[in-house]
């Protein structure tokens, strides 16, 4: 009867995640964007309104001519939560890229996993976590750029595994609150503590970066990452003690030579 109930249970999550959102949550959700609109639609940039039927949205296209994948969290939709479907929405962008060989660029805005959804939610953690290791297996690039907030078990997973963490300037970005964290320790915490400047100065990120900037460096990072020559002539660097004269060969007996 308990297996019987935890199938039931499965069932009835997955039906809901498939409708896109749970029956106590508002049906639509008209918003902007929260992140900077990175894929332009053929027609041209669109200011309308959009709805947004989930916490996750996956697109793909070219960003300055180099093909990507974008995931974008929303933040409106029910604090942006991990739930099954946001966990099978990430699997299905690392394949699409995989498949696509695009780089993956993820936009995270959550509050951590959904509660509504049990343990089902906390089985997303390692689930995202295997779908970034599936990109690494195909050298693939994985961009993360972190949103205000993102916290619990969203950064406990994929957020802090990107191959080149970026977060915009204030963002909140940690896996307990403060507050939590001030009550367990017994401490206080210094200024600043987990936000993006804070954790860019204690080696947690690569870059902290203003939202207008989050087209371009995105672009650069990816075009760098999937060029495979390089742009400039490889030249091997002179051992210590070696003249190198301006023909470029090592001198015959130089230190360090090896012989024959």
């Amino acid at each position: 009867m308990l297996l019987l109930g935890l199938r039931n249970a499965i069932r009835q999550a997955a039906q809901a995640a498939q409708r896109g959102q749970p029956r106590h949550t508002p049906r639509h959700v008209r918003l902007r964007p929260h992140p900077p609109l990175l894929l332009r639609p053929r027609g041209g940039v669109s200011e309308r309104r959009r709805e947004w039927a989930a916490a996750f949205t996956v697109a793909h296209g070219t960003l300055e001519k180099q093909d990507v994948v974008i995931a974008v969290q929303n933040f409106a939709f029910m604090g942006g939560s991990m739930g099954m479907a946001t966990g099978e929405a990430l699997v299905a962008a690392a394949q699409l890229a995989v498949n696509q060989r695009a780089a993956l660029i993820v936009f995270s805005a959550a509050g951590g996993a959904r509660m509504q959804e049990g343990i089902l939610s906390l089985m997303q953690m390692p689930r995202t976590v295997i779908a970034v290791q599936r990109l690494r297996e195909a050298h693939l690039p994985f961009i993360m750029v972190l949103t205000d907030p993102t916290t619990g078990g969203v950064t406990a997973s994929y957020a802090m595994l990107g191959d080149i963490q970026i977060a915009e300037p204030g963002a909140l970005i940690g896996f307990a609150g403060q507050r939590v964290i001030e009550q367990t320790i017994r401490e206080t915490l210094p200024e600043g503590f987990q936000r993006s400047e804070y954790l860019l100065e204690h080696g947690m990120l690569d870059m902290v970066v203003h939202r207008r900037d989050l087209r371009a460096t995105p672009s650069r990072i990816v075009a760098l990452l999937l060029d495979p020559m390089p742009k400039a002539d490889i030249v091997s660097l002179p051992r210590p003690g070696i003249d190198i004269p301006p023909t470029g060969e090592i001198p015959h007996g130089a230190p360090g030579k090896r012989p024959g």
